[in-house]
């Protein structure tokens, strides 16, 4: 196999496997009650709270999908909703002590991977995976851009 048929298929077994195993790791008995899309929506909400706004732009949808999700979190008690002072139309969301607890444990989850991912690595050789990423992060981020341009 050469070098792009590897990491082709190592990208797509990883994105396959880290999803899985996230959610076997992150969805336990306390949390059964939510998804693994839903601690991604904690995640982007974070531990200082956020409008629905700036949350849809971080998680890349629109304010009416992430609406739904909101709902249901809400419904669930990991969230609470409530309306600016300042400008009736904005809605912020907070985490409500579930909340927390739930994005303490994702949170620890990533650490635990990135931990075991650099553990193993020199210095120099976390300085090249790191920009490798930034750089496969930076295509993810900018690929849907240039499929609605076409």
């Amino acid at each position: 196999m050469n070098a792009h048929d590897t990491i082709n298929d190592v990208l797509v077994y990883l994105f396959n496997e880290i999803w899985e195993l996230e959610e076997q790791a992150i969805i336990t008995e306390e949390f059964r009650d939510i998804t693994n899309n839903d601690m991604h929506v904690l995640e982007a909400v974070g531990l200082s709270g956020n409008n629905m706004s700036a949350i849809a732009k971080k998680l890349n949808i629109t304010v009416g999908s992430l609406t739904t999700a909101m709902n249901s979190l809400v419904k669930k008690h990991y969230v609470d909703r409530s309306r600016s002072e300042e400008d009736r139309r904005v809605v912020n969301i907070n985490l409500t002590a579930k909340g927390r607890r739930a994005y303490d444990h994702h949170k620890d989850f990533h650490d635990q991977m990135t931990e075991a991912v650099i553990q193993h690595l020199s210095g120099p050789e976390v300085e090249v995976l790191a920009h490798a990423l930034d750089n496969l992060s930076d295509f993810f981020r900018t690929y849907g851009n240039r499929q609605k341009t076409k």
